[in-house]
C-alpha cells in the first residue's frame, strides 16, 4: 500500500462525491445507489453515511458501501457495494480488508458476490463459498411453478408454534432469542429490515416456550402468477430450535396454498434442514425450483458469498442489501 493512500469512513456531506465515482467506474447505474428511497435506507443511519473511501493526493480510487447489522457503535456489517478505478483493483483490496479496522467490525461478510471474484476475498484470507439452498415441496401430485423430477418430502416433527408478530413494539416485548450466530442483529436492525422496508411486506413470527423466545423467522409469499413459493428469508435462534419448527413451517407452507417453501442459507448445516423437513438442491439436482417469480424464470439460480469470520456465521437471503425489487433507474 502507498504512503500517499489514505483509507478512511465517508463523510455525511460526500454522498454526490460516492454517487458520482460509483457512476463512473461501475458497468450499470445501481438502483441501490442511484434511487434515494434505496441509498438512504441501505447507506445513511442517523447522519452516518455507510462508505468506505480510499484517496490518494484527494483523488478517490475506491469505495465500498455497508450495511450496518445492529445499532452498536462497532456493528457487524455487509458490504453492499464495492467498486475501484480501473487500474486500482489493488487499492480496492487494500481498501476491502481495511473495513474490519475503519468500522470496528468483528464480521464482515458480503451475500451474492460474483463467483469469479471469490479468488480475491480468499486472497484476504477470508471464506468465499456457494450459498446452499433448502426447500420442502408441499406434496402435491402436480407442480405448475416447480419443475420436479424428485418427489422426495421428508419427515417433519417438531413441538413448537410459530405466531406472527405485527409491530416491533410486539417484537420489543417478546425479546429476541438467544443465538450463537453472527452477524449480531438487534431489535433496530429487525424493526428497519422487515417492518419499514420499501416496497416489500415480510411475515415475522416468532416461537416461544415457558414464556421464553427461542426462535424468530421471517417469510413472505410469493404468488408468481402460476403458484406460490414460501420463501423463508430470516431465522433467528440456535440451531438445535429449527427442526422444532418443522411442522410449523409445514402449516404455513399449506396454509399459503404454496408449491413449496425454499431457504437460501449458509453456516446451518443440511442435516439440521433435513431434521425440519427440508431437501437440500444441488447445483446438480433435476429439480427446478425457481428464484425469480415475477415473471418465472425456470432455471435454478446459485448465490455466492463471503465472511472475514466463518466461525458461527450465518447467512439468509434477505441479508445484506438482497431479496428485494429490482427497480429501474431512469
Amino acid at each position: 500500500m502507498s504512503d500517499s493512500l489514505t483509507l478512511r469512513l465517508a463523510r455525511p456531506e460526500e454522498a454526490e462525491r460516492v454517487i458520482g465515482f460509483i457512476n463512473e467506474n461501475f458497468d450499470w447505474k445501481l438502483p441501490l445507489v442511484n434511487l434515494p428511497e434505496y441509498f438512504n435506507f441501505y447507506y445513511r443511519s442517523g447522519d452516518a453515511l455507510q462508505y468506505a473511501l480510499a484517496e490518494e493526493n484527494g483523488e478517490l480510487l475506491a469505495v465500498a458501501g455497508y450495511i450496518r447489522a445492529n445499532e452498536s457503535p462497532t456493528p457487524d456489517i455487509w458490504v453492499s457495494v464495492w467498486v475501484a478505478k480501473k487500474g486500482h483493483n489493488g487499492v480496492g483490496l487494500d481498501l476491502m480488508n481495511a473495513l474490519p479496522e475503519l468500522t470496528g467490525a468483528s464480521v464482515v461478510a458480503c451475500n451474492n458476490i460474483r463467483p469469479k471474484t471469490m479468488v480475491f476475498y480468499r486472497f484476504l484470507g477470508w471464506h468465499a463459498d456457494r450459498v446452499p439452498h433448502f426447500y420442502r415441496l408441499s406434496g402435491q401430485e402436480h407442480y405448475s411453478l416447480a419443475r420436479v423430477k424428485d418427489l422426495t418430502v421428508l419427515p417433519v416433527g417438531g413441538d413448537l408454534t410459530l405466531e406472527q408478530v405485527s409491530s416491533p413494539e410486539q417484537l420489543a416485548e417478546l425479546r429476541l432469542p438467544e443465538t450463537p450466530h453472527t452477524p449480531k442483529k438487534d431489535l433496530w436492525y429487525l424493526t428497519r429490515r422487515y417492518f419499514a422496508f420499501p416496497h416489500l411486506t415480510y411475515d415475522v413470527y416468532c416461537a416461544q416456550e415457558n414464556g421464553v423466545t427461542l426462535a424468530c423467522l421471517v417469510a413472505r409469499v410469493v404468488d408468481s402468477g402460476c403458484g406460490k413459493v414460501l420463501r423463508i428469508v430470516d431465522f433467528i435462534g440456535r440451531n438445535e430450535t429449527l427442526p422444532r419448527l418443522g411442522k410449523a413451517i409445514d402449516s404455513l407452507l399449506h396454509a399459503a396454498g404454496a408449491e413449496y417453501a425454499e431457504c437460501y442459507c449458509a453456516g446451518i448445516p443440511a442435516e439440521v434442514f433435513a431434521a425440519a423437513g427440508f431437501c437440500e438442491r444441488g447445483e446438480d439436482s433435476e429439480n427446478i425450483l425457481p428464484n425469480y417469480l415475477t415473471p418465472p424464470l425456470f432455471e435454478n439460480t446459485e448465490y455466492y458469498y463471503f465472511t472475514n469470520d466463518p466461525d458461527q456465521f450465518v447467512l439468509f437471503k434477505a441479508d445484506g442489501d438482497q431479496d428485494r425489487p429490482n427497480l429501474t433507474v431512469d
